[in-house]
Order: structure tokens, then C-alpha cells, then sequence
């Protein structure tokens, strides 16, 4: 059994796309590092990266050749300094050279060395083949897959396993519930016992919190900048938009004081709503010009779980607690993690309901706990923002993550909050739809869905919105 941490699925990168941007990073770090362990950097001459499937269609509107020429250079997405991307990349671009791991230059010009080619490769649609040769001659080649959320598969090799003996292993949320019900124990007692096999107790409330920071800064950072989105869509950002009419004449310096001065509102139910997508908007349009989010599962979808978490913080609890941050990322980790193992969390394969869907369903899942919800009342909550997400497709206009994907986040959210509201009301026992039956559902639904609809822009919005977008 596949056994996924919360830290699996809720975790640091760089927008605008997990499967896209931190996916090909990810793998081309994977892949040069493996010639630096071999001994064999200093003897590259050219290296060539291929870029197949839905990669190649929506590559260079999700900033895929980006990814790799940071990758390629050394550069870390939980790190980076993301206010010198565009100058990184653009020496890059003028010097028609590149330093693998900014210590050994070789010739790279991104319009010969970064091929997109449309074709499949047969494991799954996120194709990227990497090859490099040195100077004797010797040609070294990988081929890797984006399988979504981050996650990244070597050919030849099966995904990497966590072989760790959980206490309660648990590949559905059945198996789950079965445990709760035979311990008496809560979800959150079940996954502190999980997750302390991996990290200690400390290191999970510290990594956890800063998760959050990562949120509350994006979504500072997302209400407080201005200006047009990178792409050539021209598309405006709205959150400081809506932000300024909701709080107007505000001055902080601090996103930790802003968050505090949130939660002092008295808002009505219009106001409370707006202040959601506000939150929403935010990441997104962050994620959008390749600022830090927390992939959550995905980073198409990362503003639906902080912009959930703040409602609860800001106007439910009206206060910030450690623990209450805490409870609710590992709830919405451990959701996460059944749809990864059961369906997908991967667009390219199966659509926005695998991003959208997913990331709502565990939004409400984490704010029905939190509001005090029972165990089945969590599940049914997972179920039915996932069963009002069924059949979404992906089909990003230009092939950037802007349109719909940003709205999408907002509309994801306040299904969380609606599926919440639904299930703290309801009676599970009464029920006729299970979590574990919605999560099968998903994926058959993906597999009978058009490839057309899974983030390749050959179907749907993507296909009807005519917009000329300029080559990056």
C-alpha cells in the first residue's frame, strides 16, 4: 500500500502549475543532480530538454521552460527568490548559456535546447525526456513523468514509496472511519499517531505552521499588488481590487498583523463571502506570476484551502490558533491523499475536478472539523463538494493558468463552505452517497473524459475564447 503523508500533498512551490512548473523542476533538479553524484558535471557539453503531451501544449503558458532552466541551474522552488526569476531567466535567454547547478556553464539557447513536442508518452500525459553529453562522447538520458500535485515518476522505476509501519494504514476513507470507530479516536488522534512515524511530534507543528505562513503571506502579498498578470492575457488582478472596497484606508506592514485585524470584522453574510474570494483571488493571481503558494493539492487550486482556512480563523473562530491551523491542514492533507491513491490529483489526467474538486473537498472536510463536525460528517462533507465537481474540465485559455482557473478557486471555495454547512446539518447515517463511492466515481469520470478537457487548451473555454497570446 502507498502510504502519503499530509506533507505528501500539502506542500512549497512556485506557480503557476505543480504538474507544469514545480513537476519539471523537480524533475530536471532530480536529473542533474544524478550526473553531479556520478562525477560527470564537469564533462557536460549540451544538454536538451523534451517536453511531451500536455507539458508541450500548455508548456510555455505555465511556465514549464522556466522550470527548467531554474532547475538546470540549481535552483530550489521552496527557496528562490522569486523577485529575480525573470532576470535569471532572462540572463539566460542573452547569454545562450546556462550554469548547471550555477557552477558549470554549458551553451543553452531555450528556443533550441527546450523542445515541445505534442506527442504522448505512453506512461501519462506530463512527458519529459532529458539528455546530456560530454566530452568523450557519452550521451546520459532520463525520461521522467509529471504525475500532478509535484509528484514525479523516473521511467523504469515505480513511484517512490513511504515503506514506513503506520500504526493505522488506511489506503480509503473507509478504512479510515473504521479505525476512528474502533479506537473511539478522532480523525486528527488517528493522524498524529501516522505523521509521528515520519517526523516528531515538534516537527510536524513546526513544518505545519509554516504552510500556513507560506498561505497567509501569499494571500497578503496577493491583496496588496497591483498591476496586470504575465502572459499576454492582460488580465488585471482583482483581489486588491475587491480588498480595497471591503477594507479601505488600511495600512499594515506586517501579513501576521493584517490577519489579526481580519479577524476584529463584524461582517454580514455578503461581506464574508466576498472576503472568501478575495482570498481566493489572491493566491491564485499570485500563483498566476510565479510567486510562492503552498501546493495544495495543486497549485491551480492552492487558494481554495487558505482562502477556507481564513473564513474559519477570520470569522467563524475570530482569533489565530496554532492548533486550530494545525487540525485544519491535516485533515485537508489527509483528503488529499485518498484522492491521490484512489483517482488523481493530475489535470492532464483527469481534468479540473482532480485539482478544483479535490482541493474543495478537502477544504470542507478541515472546516467541518473544525466546526465541530463528527467523523461521518467530515466524510460527507469531502463527498459532496467532490459530487458538485464531478466532470469539471481543464481548459486554461492560452494555456495559462488565469482563465478560469482563478474564479474556479473562488467558486471551490464557497462549495467547501457550502458542502460544510450541508453536512453539520444533515444526519450522515442517512446518506446514500459514500466518499469512497464519489472518489471512485472521479476517476472513472476521468478516464471517459476527453483529452481535449485535460489541460491540454484544445477543448472547451480554451478553444471557443480566441486571444493572441506572444511566444515567451
Amino acid at each position: 500500500m502507498e502510504q502519503l503523508s499530509v506533507f505528501d500533498i500539502l506542500k512549497i512551490g512556485i506557480g503557476p502549475s505543480s504538474s507544469h512548473t514545480l513537476g519539471p523542476w523537480r524533475a530536471v533538479q532530480q536529473f542533474i543532480q544524478s550526473i553531479q553524484k556520478a562525477s560527470k558535471l564537469s564533462q557536460i557539453n549540451t544538454i536538451t530538454v523534451e517536453l511531451y503531451g500536455s507539458l508541450a501544449k500548455t508548456g510555455r503558458g505555465h511556465g514549464t521552460d522556466i522550470a527548467v532552466m531554474l532547475g538546470l541551474s540549481g535552483e530550489d522552488p521552496e527557496t528562490i527568490d522569486t523577485n529575480m526569476i525573470q532576470q535569471k531567466t532572462q540572463l539566460i535567454r542573452q547569454s545562450q548559456s546556462i550554469d548547471l547547478l550555477g557552477i558549470h556553464p554549458v551553451p543553452f539557447d531555450p528556443l533550441t535546447n527546450i523542445i515541445f513536442r505534442p506527442e504522448n508518452l505512453p506512461y501519462h500525459p506530463n512527458g519529459i525526456r532529458m539528455w546530456a553529453e560530454t566530452d568523450a562522447g557519452e550521451r546520459l538520458l532520463e525520461t521522467y513523468y509529471s504525475i500532478g500535485g509535484g509528484f514525479v515518476v523516473k521511467e523504469g522505476e515505480q513511484p517512490e514509496e513511504n515503506h514506513h509501519s503506520l500504526p493505522y494504514p488506511a489506503h480509503t476513507p473507509k478504512e479510515l472511519l473504521a479505525y476512528t470507530e474502533k479506537t473511539g479516536n478522532s480523525i486528527v488522534d488517528i493522524l498524529w499517531e501516522n505523521e509521528q512515524t515520519w517526523r516528531s511530534k515538534e516537527a510536524i507543528r513546526t513544518e505545519l505552521l509554516q504552510l500556513w505562513e507560506v498561505m497567509r503571506d501569499c494571500v497578503y502579498k496577493g491583496c496588496h499588488t497591483e498591476g496586470k498578470l504575465p502572459g499576454g492575457l492582460n488580465v488585471t488582478r482583482r483581489a486588491p481590487l475587491m480588498y480595497k472596497k471591503l477594507m479601505p484606508d488600511s495600512d499594515f506592514r506586517k501579513p501576521e498583523d493584517w490577519v489579526e485585524a481580519l479577524t476584529q470584522l463584524s461582517c454580514n453574510t455578503q461581506q464574508t463571502l466576498k472576503w472568501v474570494s478575495c482570498f481566493a483571488f489572491a493566491v491564485n493571481e499570485e500563483n498566476a506570476s510565479l510567486g510562492r503558494v503552498v501546493t495544495a493539492p495543486t497549485n491551480g487550486a492552492a487558494g481554495v484551502i487558505p482562502a477556507v482556512l481564513l473564513y474559519y480563523l477570520c470569522f467563524c473562530q475570530h482569533q489565530i490558533s496554532d492548533d486550530d491551523i494545525i487540525n485544519f491542514l491535516m485533515i485537508a492533507g489527509e483528503i488529499g491523499t485518498y484522492y491521490k491513491k484512489g483517482a488523481t490529483i493530475s489535470a492532464a489526467m483527469g481534468g479540473c475536478q482532480a485539482e478544483i474538486g479535490v482541493s474543495s473537498s478537502m477544504a470542507a472536510a478541515a472546516l467541518t472539523h473544525c466546526m465541530g463536525g463528527s467523523v461521518k460528517q467530515i466524510m460527507m462533507a469531502a463527498e459532496i463538494a467532490m459530487e458538485h465537481h464531478l466532470g469539471l474540465t481543464c481548459d486554461p485559455v492560452g494555456g495559462l493558468v488565469q482563465i478560469p482557473c482563478i474564479e474556479r478557486n473562488s467558486m471551490g471555495a464557497i462549495k467547501a463552505i457550502t458542502a460544510s454547512n450541508i453536512a453539520l446539518d444533515a444526519d450522515p447515517d442517512d446518506a446514500k452517497i459514500s466518499l469512497d463511492q464519489v472518489i471512485e466515481t472521479m476517476w472513472h469520470t476521468a478516464q471517459d473524459m476527453s483529452d481535449k478537457y485535460k489541460e491540454t487548451s484544445e477543448g472547451g473555454l480554451a478553444l471557443k475564447v480566441s486571444v493572441a497570446i506572444p511566444e515567451c
